[in-house]
């Protein structure tokens, strides 16, 4: 996730996927107002490149830019926080319970995972987010503050990521939850982590996860691969760049080496299969645009029931801005519509 955007009106009409249907000329009606609203408060603000930036100034950035920019805040039956046993120690979760549950009710159950680059975000970032979720999916929302690199790099993310699914899963009951209605959920990194959870639960035989929600994953980290995307939106015009994409993987991984991991880049997987129905959502203007669609076309081949939504006119991350991009509440509120049906 960047927060900066640099240079705009480069002159340079773009044709990924064989169209003209993008261009990365700022101000070309193609960009919606609220996007276009909100790149320009970014280009406004003066801070640095994310590439320039040490971990504790990015963390600062995506919390001031997260909470300002925050979609409404749903009022909820109840909120606490507490920790979980995690493979490093005590593992920081959030509670979100939509509503007083009557007796012998349980609740669908989702986990979920926040973006930023692996490095950045935490509870509050995304509270507002996890909030809707609960609130319009009736479902209790378990938001997971993973450890962060560079100071927990691969696989610490993950294996938080797998630990908390799997308590929410033996737990179940104690949160009036059912174990059989678990879902998982994340945005950009978290959206990854998502995904991984579910190769891994699949591998492993526990927990059973009924359904994945991925909004503009990273799926693919390795240096070789080349998606048009990137070529026609990594130059750090609409956001999130290649050059910022670069610094959160130097900073999540041990060395390159791991980019082939499956648990790393998911696309190099071979094997697909038998995994968890999956909503897969991605923004017109997102360098991780084509990488995520693949992903999405990968998983239809191994017979995995996907949908595949593409918010034509918006950049990376633009759930979390939805005070500015009204498109953002019309993401959510299809998360929150496919996890009720896929949780009912």
């Amino acid at each position: 996730m960047g927060f900066r955007r640099q240079g705009f009106g480069t002159g340079r009409r773009a044709t990924p996927g064989g169209t003209d249907a993008y261009s990365p000329i700022y101000g070309d009606q193609m960009v919606d107002g609220g996007t276009q609203a909100f790149l320009d408060v970014i280009a406004g603000s003066g801070g640095k490149p994310v590439s320039e930036q040490t971990p504790a100034e990015f963390r600062e950035t995506v919390r001031a830019g997260s909470l300002a920019l925050a979609p409404p805040v749903e009022e909820l039956h109840a909120v606490r926080d507490t920790t979980i046993p995690g493979p490093g120690g005590a593992l920081p979760v959030r509670i979100y319970t939509p509503r007083a549950v009557a007796s012998g009710e349980l609740l669908p159950i989702v986990v979920h995972y926040h973006g930023a680059g692996w490095v950045g975000g935490d509870l509050d970032t995304h509270d507002a987010i996890a909030r809707y979720y609960a609130k319009h999916a009736d479902a209790i929302v378990i938001a997971v503050d993973y450890r962060l690199a560079p100071e927990y790099k691969f696989p610490s993310a993950v294996d938080d990521a797998y630990a908390a699914v799997q308590w929410a899963s033996d737990h179940a009951g104690e949160l009036g939850g059912d174990a059989l209605r678990l879902a998982v959920l994340g945005d950009s990194a978290g959206g990854t982590l998502a995904t991984v959870v579910c190769q891994i639960a699949r591998d492993r035989g526990t927990p059973r996860i009924a359904f994945q929600a991925l909004l503009y994953p990273p799926t693919d980290l390795r240096l070789d691969s080349i998606y048009p995307s990137v070529d026609a939106f990594g130059g750090g015009d609409y956001f999130l760049g290649r050059a910022d994409m670069e610094w959160f993987r130097t900073h999540y991984l041990n060395d390159s080496k791991e980019e082939d991991d499956p648990r790393v880049s998911p696309l190099a997987s071979q094997d697909l299969s038998r995994l968890p129905p999956a909503l897969i959502v991605t923004a017109g203007y997102d360098p991780l645009r084509d990488e995520a669609k693949l992903y999405a076309d990968r998983l239809t081949t191994a017979g995995v029931a996907v949908e595949y939504r593409c918010f034509e006119s918006t950049v990376h991350a633009f759930v979390s801005f939805s005070a500015l991009i009204p498109t953002g509440v019309e993401a959510l509120a299809l998360v929150t519509d496919r996890l009720r049906a896929a949780l009912k």
